[in-house]
């Protein structure tokens, strides 16, 4: 959810004026708009509201110079997953499409964004899939990208996204394992309370959701048979991605 304009890359971005759009409708509708551990510790609490929790991936230079304002606009709190290896250049795993997005941020803007009450959360340290890593390079990246973070902000990071939305037991239990309470995968359908917090799943916004579209898409928890498609085909796939890593060199995504 970033001003993202035109592109092969449009689905991934909500441009400033839609994302207001989307925000007031949720709001309108009696939903508290608030960060991912933010929404879990009102859960664990007993709130009864309705809860939208709003993360955002990667850290583009936009999601500073456009979404905080409109966030605060709508009284409205969010988590935002760093790519802790890629601060302050173009995003890499997108090789020349990159350019049409803009930097990351860099640790100043970082801090700018998280002054303004934006939850930082770890995207971890290369934006590459972590379930076909080796074991030792998998808890490095992890490690080092949550040292990075914990240090720069001066708290504790809480919540994590796995790049591309691929995890597996192993990865979740790394992720646990470095202090963290939550972390979220794509998923595309509601997360229930009483699931697995390392597995959080979200719906994905995209430029052709209008404020209606969304609210209908939150209230209707989105499909039910995509997501259960994509959980049953993901062990097969991790085995092609794995093969195409360690034989091909190559990151199939």
């Amino acid at each position: 959810m970033s001003s993202i304009g035109e592109g092969p890359l449009r689905v991934f971005g909500v441009p400033p004026e839609l994302l207001r759009e989307q925000l007031a409708a949720l709001s309108g509708a009696g939903y508290r708009l608030v960060g991912l551990s933010e929404a879990l510790d009102l859960l664990d609490g007993g709130c009864t509201d309705p809860l939208v929790a709003l993360t955002f991936d990667d850290g583009y230079v936009d999601f500073l110079d456009h979404a905080v304002g409109v966030l605060a606009e709508a009284g409205a709190g969010a988590t935002l997953y760093m790519s802790v290896g890629h601060m302050g250049e173009p995003a890499g795993w997108l090789g020349a499409q990159a350019g049409t997005l803009g930097p990351i941020m860099d640790w100043a803007q970082l801090a700018e964004v998280a002054g303004a009450g934006i939850e930082i959360g770890n995207h971890s340290l290369i934006h590459h899939p972590l379930d076909v890593l080796p074991t030792a390079q998998l808890d490095q990246e992890i490690r080092d990208s949550h040292v990075r973070l914990a240090d720069a902000m001066a708290r504790p990071i809480r919540s994590f996204a796995y790049p591309h939305g691929y995890n597996s037991a192993a990865v979740r239990a790394t992720v646990a394992r470095y202090g963290y309470t939550n972390a979220c995968e794509v998923g595309r359908r509601l997360y229930r309370d009483g699931t697995d917090r390392f597995a959080v799943s979200r719906l994905q916004p995209t430029p052709d959701h209008s404020g209606e579209d969304l609210l209908e898409l939150v209230r209707g928890g989105g499909s039910r048979l995509v997501p259960g498609l994509k959980r049953a085909a993901q062990p097969g796939w991790r085995v092609a991605r794995r093969v195409a890593l360690r034989v091909f060199h190559a990151k199939l995504t």
